[in-house]
């Protein structure tokens, strides 16, 4: 290193802890978006019947991170619907910014086109409205879910400030859903966290991996449903290069196959059994007559 030259700084070390780790399995991840793309749907059509303007959800990224990431990306004010799982001592949660969800009362109660609205709590005949139209949109996400959410889940509350509302331990890992939620010319983001304890279990193991107790059954099992190609051959004739290379049309090679003799059945060059020529149906076969098929051991033995 030159004299007076700076000193690199130190790489960053982030410690991982692989009991649990924080991203999603491929296949979980899939099954998980096709689930919130559903529940998407299935709320965009609920808004539009509760607050009588045409609204569209649309999901646009589900990850898993824990709940200090999550609540850390949450804006200071904003609208956190609160929901108890029967199973999970954490809290799923909705988070909306106030200002949109306040636009949706205003559309509920008449109005043909809300004005620019300031971020602020509800009131109490908001707060109402506003959880009738949650107690919907968890039935809908219900109904989206299916056999992956077991557990009954219902609103609990209302928070407005993401530093204070504790639905779960900072370092419990969440299902987290962002979404567009469109409603008539506005949009706004929103995203739905669920504890990942009360979605991953229905989900299965990721990578499963099998005992080797029953190894030789296995190997067994794998190999009889490997295709093989089966030749029916006569006896292999014996020639010198010399005779390949002085072969013209008409030339005769003798075959030291007797003409009493089957023919061999062989794969891969071993010869398994033997057979005679035979017709099934408009096809050529053959009839098996003997085999020399021995079961083939898979068993190991253990060093000394």
């Amino acid at each position: 290193m030159a004299v007076g030259a700076p000193a690199k700084p130190a790489p960053t070390v982030e410690l991982y802890d692989f009991r649990r780790p924080t991203t999603l399995a491929r296949e979980h991840a899939r099954v998980l978006e096709l689930a919130f793309e559903t529940f998407a749907r299935q709320w965009g059509t609920q808004l539009t019947a509760n607050v009588r303007v045409v609204s569209q959800v649309s999901c646009e990224q589900v990850i898993m991170q824990s709940y200090d990431e999550y609540a850390s990306g949450l804006p200071s004010m904003t609208a956190m619907v609160l929901c108890t799982l029967d199973s999970s001592d954490a809290k799923a949660v909705v988070q909306l910014p106030a200002a949109a969800a306040l636009g949706w009362v205003a559309y509920m109660l008449g109005s043909a086109k809300p004005r620019a609205i300031e971020e602020r709590k509800f009131t109490q005949i908001e707060q109402a409205l506003m959880r009738r139209l949650f107690d919907d949109a968890l039935e809908d996400l219900r109904y989206s879910f299916g056999p992956l959410l077991v557990t009954p889940i219902a609103v609990d509350g209302i928070q407005y400030n993401s530093q204070f509302a504790q639905a779960a331990a900072t370092g419990d890992l969440m299902i987290v859903a962002s979404f567009i939620v469109r409603v008539g010319d506005t949009s706004a983001p929103a995203t739905l966290a669920i504890p990942a304890e009360v979605l991953l279990p229905q989900l299965g193991e990721a990578n499963p991996t099998t005992t080797v107790a029953n190894a030789r059954d296995l190997v067994a099992a794998q190999l009889s449903g490997v295709p093989v190609e089966v030749a029916l051959r006569l006896t292999p004739a014996r020639v010198t290069p010399a005779e390949i290379l002085g072969l013209a049309v008409g030339d005769v090679l003798p075959i030291p196959h007797p003409a009493h003799r089957p023919f061999e059945l062989a794969v891969d060059g071993q010869v398994l059994a033997r057979g005679a020529a035979g017709a099934n149906g408009a096809r050529l076969a053959v009839v098996v007559v003997s085999t020399s098929l021995t079961t083939p051991d898979f068993s190991t033995e253990e060093n000394q």
